[in-house]
């Protein structure tokens, strides 16, 4: 492969720089590769097993643009509770593995074929992960509590009638309940108790979800929020949250008015609503 580098200069062969530093006469033009992330065609699949698709991609697209930030954190533990496919926490273990060494990656999902499917996508792509088959992460809690640092989830989020959330197979990985709630509201108190005082938690959430009252809801538990990655898809408008604790004591009694708060999170999503569609 063959690239121009600087403006009057012969073509340079980047095949024989495979370090991505290419000398010249006067100083050093470094080309840096793109962050990886799980390359679909090595992602395992099963008929009983969401796959990715948009709302996946956007909480990968949310890990992406923090990936800085992430890197700073330097977390030791790092979870994805619903797994699904594994596209997700093996995009996150790509992001991180070569900046943050030592991290210790788990993984849980109620489905049993889930967690196969995950452990096929880890292999296929060469990294490791705990995965464990659970009910959000019961059997973890305990054990876990009060340490990790990066908590991932992509909920099943899509209302529906009461009686299908929980259901075997596929269903299970989208049936929420009335307003997609219901098993988001089970998540939160989890992810509480998990979360070390560093932590930090990303949820897609739908805004049929009502994503401000969930943000008020932690906001009442002591979770600053904002808004990581907001798209609008031919089917559904898709928020990817970002909670962490707050220590300012005065910004949260300030912050947890009902009203006030809905008001400036409407105001934020309407805002990125507007630039998508600019």
């Amino acid at each position: 492969m063959a690239d121009q580098g600087l403006e009057g200069s012969n073509p340079v062969d980047l095949s024989k720089h495979p370090s991505g530093t290419v000398p010249t006469p006067h100083s050093q033009v470094i080309y840096k590769m793109p962050p990886r992330i799980a390359a679909i065609r090595l992602v395992s699949s099963h008929r009983e097993v969401y796959e990715p698709c948009d709302d996946s991609f956007a909480l990968v697209d949310a890990l992406l643009a923090d990936r800085t930030n992430l890197i700073e954190h330097n977390p030791k533990i790092c979870m994805e509770i619903g797994c699904g496919s594994g596209y997700v926490i093996t995009s996150l273990i790509l992001l991180l593995k070569n900046e943050v060494p030592g991290v210790h990656y788990l993984a849980t999902d109620t489905n049993p074929i889930a967690t196969r499917v995950t452990k096929e996508t880890l292999q296929a792509h060469g990294v490791d992960a705990d995965v464990i088959c659970a009910d959000i992460a019961s059997v973890l809690e305990k054990r876990l509590a009060g340490s990790v640092d990066v908590i991932v989830v992509n909920p099943p989020y899509v209302p529906t009638p009461e009686y299908e959330v929980g259901m075997e197979g596929i269903a299970s990985a989208w049936a929420g309940g009335e307003n997609g709630r219901t098993v988001i509201d089970k998540i939160l108190p989890v992810v509480d108790l998990l979360l070390s005082e560093k932590g930090w938690f990303y949820l897609v959430t739908l805004t049929s979800n009502f994503p401000a009252e969930i943000c008020l809801m932690m906001r009442k538990k002591g979770y600053a929020s904002r808004i990581v990655v907001q798209r609008s898809t031919e089917e559904e408008n898709l928020v990817i949250l970002k909670f962490w604790r707050d220590k300012d004591e005065e910004s949260k009694e300030k912050e947890t008015s009902s009203s006030s708060f809905v008001s400036q999170f409407s105001k934020s999503l309407s805002s990125l609503m507007e630039k998508q569609w600019r």
